[in-house]
């Protein structure tokens, strides 16, 4: 009787994986029919894989050793970054007192007058000194990332880098009485008048001169980066605090003291939900300020992918915070590699409201719409270039992390993502 039993519970057994397996087979198959050639995928080049967080096992792949331009997705290798090099909180400057003024040098702290950002008073900490030397002999960068479009010098999401922002290195223009108003103060006088058809505020590509045309200015709020240096830097934060900040050249000395700064927690919502570009290059600055305190991205950037992304599936192409260079160049296998990293040092509560939700927020609100969010993750768009990578939830509560990418294709962003999603919600219904 007892053998009978067994035989029969193995034969049930056979029966049940074997059906399981034709089940997973289909599903192979269908995703296959989805992403292949014959698809609309099949017209360009598309990578993707998808990676069973509880199993730790690849589910399905295709294309996922082939290298893709990734844009802001670039921002998860930033902020796993973060995530392992820094604390709980920025440090907002390093600092040496002597006698009635203090001597100060950034670490890339980008929150300073930085409105998405929670703010501190530094007025109250400056108050205690009369006047402010500022010296940058720890910035070893250039303003612009290695590769960045130089067209795109005039727009919000390229705005310049620096040891010690402030504004977020913008300048703000809002209408008043019918006429444009600029934030900083300083930059009043070089907001001037023009005949070129321009509907908003641009700058000029060699100066901090701002203009406008008052025949068809639209009166709606810009945002434009203003060129940085140490000379406009002292001018803005001497306006700022209302005392002189004197410029130094004098080194960071092992020994000095360090002024907290804000949650970190903050800083990674804000970049990416918004695909903050500015925040992502300043938050690579504080890592590479935390290791050699020194701003230095090459130098950075190699140390993290041989100490923390040595295992990384391929080899990456990682050249800076944002995304936004072109030189980028990582694959999908890397992708669910990093989102893995991360998803095992981040709480899944914490970790998807810091990401942005299908339906719900940051820059997934218009997309992957589902009365309960199914997406969790970070998009990636330029020109003729669509990522997303995260974590999709499916109705068996099951839990994956995947890389979407698509490179080169000639058609608007809103067509591969609405295709995308045909994938997504096959994959949410049925694994």
């Amino acid at each position: 009787m007892l053998k009978r039993i067994i035989t029969l519970f193995l034969l049930q057994l056979s029966i049940s994986l074997s059906l399981l397996g034709q089940s997973h087979s289909k599903f192979q198959k269908d995703l296959e029919q989805l992403l292949g050639a014959q698809s609309f995928f099949g017209h360009h080049q598309t990578g993707f894989a998808l990676y069973d967080l509880d199993e730790q096992k690849m589910k399905f792949e295709h294309n996922s050793h082939l290298n893709f331009i990734p844009a802001s997705t670039t921002k998860l290798f930033t902020f796993y970054a973060g995530l392992m090099v820094l604390g709980d909180s920025t440090k907002k400057l390093r600092y040496i007192p002597k006698g009635k003024d203090v001597l100060i040098w950034g670490t890339g702290d980008p929150s300073w007058h930085y409105k998405p950002l929670p703010q501190q008073d530094l007025n109250a900490f400056f108050s205690a000194f009369d006047k402010v030397y500022f010296s940058d002999d720890n910035w070893k960068e250039n303003p612009f990332g290695y590769g960045w479009q130089w067209d795109d010098y005039y727009y919000s999401y390229s705005a310049e880098r620096s040891p010690l922002p402030i504004y977020g290195n913008l300048v703000t223009v809002n209408s008043k009485n019918q006429s444009p108003k600029i934030i900083p103060k300083l930059f009043s006088k070089n907001l001037l008048v023009t005949s070129k058809e321009i509907k908003d505020i641009e700058r000029d590509f060699h100066s901090n001169n701002f203009y406008y045309n008052p025949q068809i200015y639209r009166k709606q709020e810009s945002k434009v980066p203003f060129i940085t240096s140490p000379e406009t830097f002292a001018l803005l934060a001497s306006e700022a605090l209302g005392k002189e900040v004197i410029l130094s050249k004098e080194k960071l000395p092992e020994e000095h003291f360090i002024l907290k700064g804000i949650p970190l927690d903050s800083l990674y919502r804000e970049m990416l939900h918004e695909s903050d570009n500015f925040l992502a290059e300043q938050l690579l600055l504080m890592v590479s300020d935390e290791l050699f305190m020194e701003m230095n991205d090459a130098e950075t950037i190699e140390h993290l992918v041989e100490n923390f992304l040595f295992d990384l599936p391929d080899q990456p192409q990682w050249v800076d915070g944002s995304g936004l260079s072109r030189h980028n160049l990582f694959t999908p296998s890397d992708m669910v590699s990093i989102a893995e990293k991360i998803y095992r040092i981040v709480p899944d509560t914490t970790l998807f409201r810091l990401l942005p939700q299908g339906g719900r927020t940051g820059t997934l609100k218009n997309a992957y719409r589902a009365p309960t969010p199914y997406v969790f993750a970070k998009t990636g768009t330029m020109s003729n270039n669509h990522c997303l990578v995260g974590y999709l939830k499916t109705h068996k509560n099951k839990l994956y992390a995947f890389a979407f990418m698509n490179n080169n294709y000639p058609y608007k962003a809103k067509e591969v993502i609405s295709e995308m999603e045909k994938v997504l919600l096959y994959i949410r219904d049925n694994f």
